[in-house]
């Protein structure tokens, strides 16, 4: 802009009416709490289901930066910091608390405000797990979507077993701080024993864990590999798969980055669609809806993704059966 454009621009911003500056409306702010972050910038795992967030509050008509602001907040699996977050972003006034990384996120914003609007992200039973009344009527202050979450460990322990047929003993990550990990660790062990399989569940809770729980799959001689969908977990994707390729024990993950990270096989929900519902219903909410009258959303599409460049290298064979049930095959 030349420099006669810029003064005379600002000339015409002086002389506007004080009281039209006055009645221009605030902008509402939402508050978010996601996973992996630095300041106001999503992580690359992060950024898919942040920018679906943002595709559902623009299909309600409001855009980031234009008539919505976003306080964004990242746990990067440390729950112990919610409360502090939670009343940093309380203080702050937002309009609607958007918690979409996991259950403990949900509980912790239910259990600091009744007041302020909150819209959910889990995986599992948000009745069982005391969010809301029932998913028809949530009832209070809280509402949001829900995934298939405990569910699917049994199936992605059936497709492991189709894959080694043979194997004696498979592993099973999981975080036993994360809300969900002993209903998960418990279905997963039923189907374990209807399979005649061994199953060695293994604790991970910081990243030196990992070394210990991989030393202890070899002494037990483990052969496949399952995880958790934990939010420490999944940040461990890349030294999980790297350790597991090492040791040549091929794995069935809970979330698509593990492929993205060099595993080999992927069954879970399609995550974006649950993150756009959200950023609807935060967008309907801040419109006038009330949380008790918008009913709990339920995300059930899942896909299989077979990583074949993997198992090429591998040297292993995917059966036949597992294939045709792929909704993608990776080449």
């Amino acid at each position: 802009m030349r420099r006669r454009e810029f003064i005379a621009g600002l000339g015409a911003t002086a002389a506007w009416p004080h009281a039209a500056r006055a009645q221009r409306p605030p902008v509402p702010v939402v508050g978010y709490l996601g996973n992996y972050g630095l300041g106001g910038v999503a992580v690359p795992i992060e950024e898919p289901l942040r920018a679906a967030v943002l595709k559902g509050l623009a299909e309600t008509g409001f855009v980031e930066e234009r008539n919505v602001a976003i306080e964004y907040r990242w746990v990067e699996g440390q729950n112990e910091r919610l409360p502090a977050i939670l009343r940093d972003l309380i203080e702050r006034r937002v309009a609607v608390l958007a918690t979409v990384g996991s259950t403990a996120m949900a509980l912790a914003a239910k259990a600091a405000t009744q007041t302020i609007p909150i819209v959910f992200r889990i995986g599992g039973d948000p009745v069982a797990r005391g969010l809301v009344s029932s998913l028809n009527m949530p009832g209070g202050n809280v509402t949001g979507t829900t995934t298939l979450g405990v569910e699917l460990g049994p199936k992605r322990l059936e497709m492991l077993r189709e894959l080694l047929p043979t194997a004696a003993t498979v592993a099973l990550f999981t975080n036993p701080r994360n809300a969900n990990a002993a209903a998960e660790t418990r279905e997963i062990e039923a189907t374990a024993k209807v399979l005649g399989v061994r199953l060695l569940v293994l604790n991970a809770t910081s990243p030196s864990e990992l070394d210990v729980a991989f030393e202890k799959m070899i002494q037990q001689d483990v052969r496949g590999l399952l995880n958790a969908a934990d939010p420490f977990i999944i940040s461990q994707r890349d030294r999980i798969v790297a350790l597991a390729a090492r040791r040549a024990i091929p794995g069935v993950y809970s979330t698509l980055p593990f492929l993205e990270a060099g595993g080999l096989m992927f069954y879970g929900v399609d995550s974006t669609e649950a993150y756009r519902l959200v950023g609807t219903y935060v967008g309907r909410i801040l419109k006038g809806e009330k949380p008790a009258d918008l009913p709990v959303q339920q995300s059930t599409k899942v896909e299989l993704v077979i990583n074949l460049k993997v198992a090429k290298a591998a040297g292993i064979a995917i059966p036949t059966a597992l294939l045709v049930r792929a909704d993608e095959v990776i080449e």
